[in-house]
């Protein structure tokens, strides 16, 4: 049975550096390759859940550049519907990622078109309300994704919501909200708790459901009924972890849509998130749904 996802977000191009140690502040250092790749965390989860299997629609901005252009075009390659992606005036969303010999990275967005997506434009909740699930993140104004929120409540979509960056969230916001999916550090900031069960048991004050993603621990799930599942990680060598965590959501949403139960499908985004980090990029890096099984025989 193939899900039908709708992701409302950001789309930017990454331009990744990587290099032996990340410099510090006021520090210069040599790095030994560069990439352009297509990435922001609503393109990211775009893709990852469209190459898990899921009929995806992908709603956000780009600009009139060639940034703009080549994220329409690799989106488009993967299967996922742009109608709902406009073309703004000025530039495209960027990222700037460096990624240092332990896989970790650290990065600066500068959002441009993303900027304009602070509400919902024709068609744009025709497109949520034919989705079994609406995919939100927090690199777009809050207006526009408290906008989604809304239209996937009102039309009966599970909203699911990745608290990234980190931020203070609103009621507006948090009501419509079905599925939070913070990583541990957006969890102990959103809860003002870095323990992870404690963190768990205030995030779900504030929504039904609630995935912490732990990175090598693995995932943390619970519910106001009472429900804990931990899943652990799979462990491999990383090499970048950029796009960890949209992979992890992107192939949670398909496997829910398809029927999963929550231990199968955080067990399935914790093998797609293994395969990713083994590999450099962001959308780049993101399994097939044949590697993702292939990854798991093998287990």
């Amino acid at each position: 049975m193939t899900t039908t996802v709708a992701v409302f977000g950001s789309c930017n191009m990454d331009l990744v550096a990587y290099v032996g140690t990340a410099p510090k502040r006021g520090e210069t250092v040599l790095g030994r390759e560069f990439h352009t790749v297509p990435g922001g965390k609503g393109a990211n989860q775009a893709l990852a859940a469209a190459k898990a299997g899921a009929e995806v629609r992908m709603i956000g901005a780009v600009g009139e550049d060639e940034f703009g252009a080549e994220i329409r075009r690799v989106l488009q390659e993967s299967d996922v519907d742009v109608a709902g992606l406009r073309t703004v005036p000025g530039r495209s969303g960027t990222a700037h990622i460096v990624v240092d010999d332990r896989g970790g990275n650290s990065i600066v967005v500068v959002p441009a078109a993303n900027g304009t997506v602070d509400d919902l434009a024709e068609g744009d909740e025709e497109l949520i309300a034919g989705s079994q699930s609406l995919l939100l993140q927090l690199e777009i104004p809050f207006p526009g994704v408290a906008a989604a929120a809304a239209a996937g409540r009102r039309n009966g979509v599970r909203v699911v919501l990745t608290p990234a960056p980190a931020a203070e969230l609103s009621e507006d916001i948090l009501s419509n909200v079905d599925l939070l999916v913070p990583n541990e550090h957006e969890a102990a900031i959103l809860a003002g708790d870095d323990d992870p069960d404690r963190a768990l048991a205030k995030l779900l004050e504030l929504v039904p459901e609630v995935v912490i993603t732990l990175g090598a621990r693995g995932s943390l799930y619970g519910n106001r009924d009472g429900a804990r599942v931990e899943v652990p990680s799979f462990p491999v060598e990383a090499v970048d972890t950029t796009a960890a965590g949209d992979t992890y959501v992107g192939v949670l949403s398909a496997a829910l849509g398809e029927g999963a139960d929550m231990p199968e499908a955080m067990r399935t985004a914790s093998a797609g998130s293994a395969v990713s980090v083994q590999r450099n990029g962001a959308s780049s890096s993101m399994p097939t749904r044949r590697e993702i099984t292939d990854f798991l025989a093998g287990r």
